[in-house]
């Protein structure tokens, strides 16, 4: 779905001496993720630390994705973990264009991979999160449902929910979601696609009904600091009980990482915003919604 075209110099340059990637074999079958451990990691040993899960979009490899978005340079700053998984052939299993049921089994890899690092790295059982653009995006909407007693929250970008979390999702337990998307996207559409998967705006509504929030008062805003790149941003947003649910709309924004660098090599993926480093805006949102 989604591919980035980068240099060979670029790509080593991604990869640096505090991430490593990890060979991992999961029923049968060989995998890897790469890992990052923040500068302050080493240097506070008794220290327990938060851990984001960072899925690539479609087509794109754990470097390319790191690289994109620009997430290591976020966990040194807010010290915590990322672990950007590898998805077979590049790719997740979302309950479309995959069987959700007979297709691969990208869940258990996920927890397999989780009870892994809870071995070898202290790791805030509390504050384990999860991101991902595009196909990573959707499959964070799985594991939302399936996994929230795991995951605290989790931020799909330009990946709003599948149809097939509606018809398996299996538990009452509430989630903190974030939800990003572009009005421009010509790759996932932000109005969402018959089969496929929902709207922007009703992946919003469902996670607020799920978490039993839609009574509670909305919080809005506007922002546009930058006048020159084509976009605004509004995010709505509703907490209550320890849980929030999140809509960050990108005015005439493509498939894009808000604030990353716009590449657009070989595939028109649209605007990118300027008006918000989603980084540190997914990390505010994750910070407070720890679990308690």
């Amino acid at each position: 779905m989604l591919r980035l075209l980068f240099t060979a110099a670029l790509l080593l340059a991604a990869i640096t001496a505090s991430a490593q990637l990890t060979p991992f074999e999961f029923e049968g079958t060989k995998r890897k993720y790469l890992l990052y451990l923040p500068a302050s990691y080493a240097a506070n040993p008794s220290q327990a630390f938060p851990v984001v899960f960072h899925f690539h979009g479609g087509g794109m490899t754990v470097v390319e994705q790191m690289f994109y978005s620009r997430m290591n340079e976020a966990a040194d700053k807010h010290n915590f973990i990322v672990v950007y998984p590898s998805g077979i052939k590049q790719d997740w299993n979302v309950g479309f264009e995959m069987s959700h049921q007979k297709g691969t089994n990208d869940v258990g890899f996920v927890r397999a991979l989780l009870d892994s690092l809870k071995q070898s790295y202290r790791i805030d059982a509390k504050a384990i999160f999860a991101t991902g653009l595009s196909r990573g995006g959707f499959f964070c909407h799985r594991l939302a449902a399936e996994m929230p007693d795991d995951f605290a929250a989790i931020a799909s970008v330009g990946g709003p929910l599948p149809d097939s979390v509606k018809f398996y999702h299996r538990t009452a337990k509430p989630i903190s979601v974030m939800q990003v998307h572009g009005t421009a996207d010509e790759v996932v559409k932000y109005d969402g696609k018959a089969n496929a998967y929902a709207s922007a705006p009703a992946t919003y509504t469902y996670w607020l009904t799920h978490n039993k929030l839609p009574d509670q008062k909305e919080s809005k805003k506007v922002l546009n600091t930058n006048k020159k790149d084509n976009t605004s941003v509004t995010i709505q947003e509703v907490s209550g009980k320890g849980i929030t649910v999140s809509l960050v709309t990108v005015e005439n924004g493509g498939h894009t990482w808000p604030g990353s660098d716009p590449f657009n090599i070989g595939y028109p993926l649209g605007n990118t915003t300027s008006d918000i480093d989603i980084n540190e805006v997914m990390w505010s949102f994750f910070n407070k919604n720890r679990k308690r």
